[in-house]
């Protein structure tokens, strides 16, 4: 099963169906065999919620350094951009309102496929429109380059450009650096048979509360969902802020040459 397909709120609400519901098993086995083990079942039950725990460290570290990854791209990018449309603007007239043109669209691109979540068809176009505008803009630098060699502003926007295209890659590798599905539905996995183990414990007792391993399930059925929520770079609560590249199209577009 790949969580990716399901919203976020829907697997929430799956999960803590799953985590109360585990709860709920092991507390009847509980009252089943109320007075045998009971010392063996609490080892247990704090082996488990331990593991659990160290687990749910570790999902949480994956998924906030690529988080963290993902919002650098976004910064490189648009000073990357912002770097090539400045020495755009050294070119000769003609050259320099082609490229600041097109570099306009390049950062509408950007900030378009931001606004909702982009189908995989809708990025491939995207990214297919990038490609495009990066190969016309270094097709137009070498045509001006072979007409002059010595020409420097030709040679740093060509350097500017190259780095550009480059951050394109980073920004898109990083879209795709996610934590494997296995990691989430492991987690999911121990969570619900450390439930089991807590409702059993819970039902071996004299006083069987549920309340406190239901808010114990709501609390780690939300924080798996933080790490999920930071883990889908534009389809969760959390996102990745785009005011790099906001400032960036900002500034283009002030540019008259």
């Amino acid at each position: 099963m790949n969580l990716e397909n399901y919203q976020l709120l829907t697997i929430f609400v799956g999960s803590l169906v799953a985590i109360f519901g585990a709860s709920e098993a092991g507390r009847l086995l509980g009252v089943r065999a109320t007075g045998r083990g009971g010392d063996d079942v609490s080892t247990l039950e704090g082996a488990i919620l331990g593991l659990l725990a160290l687990m749910i460290g570790f999902s949480f570290s994956m998924a906030l350094s690529r988080f963290e990854v993902r919002r650098d791209a976004v910064l490189t990018e648009a000073n990357a951009i912002g770097t090539t449309a400045l020495r755009a603007r050294l070119l000769p007239a003609q050259h320099s309102v082609e490229a600041l043109k097109s570099l306009r669209e390049y950062v509408k691109i950007r900030l378009d496929i931001t606004q909702r979540p982009p189908s995989a068809a809708e990025l491939e176009v995207a990214i297919d429109r990038s490609n495009a505008i990066q190969e016309t803009l270094w097709r137009n630098a070498m045509a001006l380059a072979a007409e002059d060699t010595g020409l420097v502003p030709t040679g740093i926007f060509i350097q500017a450009l190259n780095e550009m295209i480059d951050s394109q890659g980073k920004r898109l590798a990083a879209l795709h650096s996610r934590v494997p599905n296995s990691v989430f539905l492991t987690l999911y996995g121990v969570a619900i048979v450390a439930f089991l183990f807590a409702g059993y414990a819970n039902g071996l007792g004299v006083r069987r509360v549920r309340l406190p391993v239901y808010v114990v399930g709501a609390l780690v059925a939300a924080v798996i969902l933080l790490i999920q929520d930071l883990d889908r770079p534009s389809a969760g609560f959390i996102s990745v802020s785009q005011r790099p590249m906001i400032d960036t199209a900002a500034s283009i577009a002030a540019f008259t040459r």
